[in-house]
């Protein structure tokens, strides 16, 4: 299945993706479920398809306001430094363990929403990821089981503030201004991506390819993930790990390479599809 978040009527909804258009599960199970994240704090999602199997749309694709999959996760933790290629070119080097920071959901938009380039800075960058949105929640999960505490995966583009990350050694200032992170186009679950080390990752910028990958590069594959941060403390229905960007990205290029305003980034992955946000400067 492939859910998404959306607007209707001034309101937060969310949805079924179908070929041709939405079914409004926000109209359905609003009551019980008012979120995507209460559907996946229920274990709705087998009852979610079982009853929407031969719902027809609602809603047209065309003209949808979409919002970030998940609106209210309880964290969104972020791992950074996970691509060799990218340890490679920060000059930085490999850590034993996974570096981790936070971001906020108030710093996410959906698919199609503007990314906003912050007034206090040119260093607007991209950073191209796989978001992995946790089902079952648990602690100390093992990796040996950590595939099966995930409801499905999204596209992020992880968008930096270059020169406040780089006020001190803390990664957060410059990692979670308002509006700076894309979060979309649809979570597609887990059973349509059983193995999520096989996917292909590319950004672009205005239409030039910046950052290619694949999955499996990854330093801390995705259970290690969720193995050692659900050692820390609890991993809940909908909490938000965005896995990491590969190398490409524009603070470290020759001649570096930012997001402005009127500029189109995507984040395309395979077996997922492509988010894609304008940029524009903060009003």
């Amino acid at each position: 299945m492939k859910l998404v978040s959306f607007y209707r009527d001034g309101k937060s909804t969310y949805g079924l993706v179908k070929a041709n258009g939405v079914v409004d599960l926000g109209q359905r199970y609003g009551t019980t479920w008012p979120t995507l994240r209460d559907v996946l704090a229920a274990d709705g999602l087998a009852q979610v398809e079982r009853e929407t199997q031969d719902a027809a749309p609602d809603l047209s694709w065309e003209g949808l306001t979409l919002a970030p999959v998940i609106q209210n996760p309880d964290k969104i933790i972020c791992i950074g430094l996970n691509y060799r290629d990218h340890v490679a070119e920060t000059g930085r080097t490999l850590t034993e363990k996974p570096t981790l920071f936070a971001r906020f959901a108030g710093s996410q938009v959906g698919h199609g929403q503007p990314l906003v380039k912050p007034a206090v800075s040119d260093e607007f960058d991209y950073e191209g990821e796989l978001a992995v949105v946790i089902g079952r929640g648990g602690r100390h999960i093992a990796a040996a089981d950590a595939l099966s505490h995930i409801a499905g995966y999204a596209c992020y583009n992880e968008g930096s503030v270059r020169d406040w990350q780089r006020h001190t050694s803390q990664f957060l200032a410059g990692k979670t201004f308002a509006g700076t992170g894309g979060f979309g186009p649809w979570l597609v679950t887990a059973d349509e991506i059983p193995d999520p080390s096989r996917l292909t990752l590319e950004t672009r910028l205005n239409g030039q390819v910046v950052q290619h990958t694949t999955t499996d590069l990854m330093i801390t594959a995705i259970p290690e993930q969720i193995a050692y941060i659900s050692t820390i403390l609890p991993l809940l229905p909908g909490d938000v790990i965005v896995s990491g960007t590969p190398g490409g990205v524009g603070v470290k290029r020759k001649p570096q390479l930012f997001m402005r305003a009127g500029d189109v980034v995507e984040v395309e992955i395979s077996q997922i599809g492509v988010l894609r946000n304008p940029v524009v400067a903060e009003a």
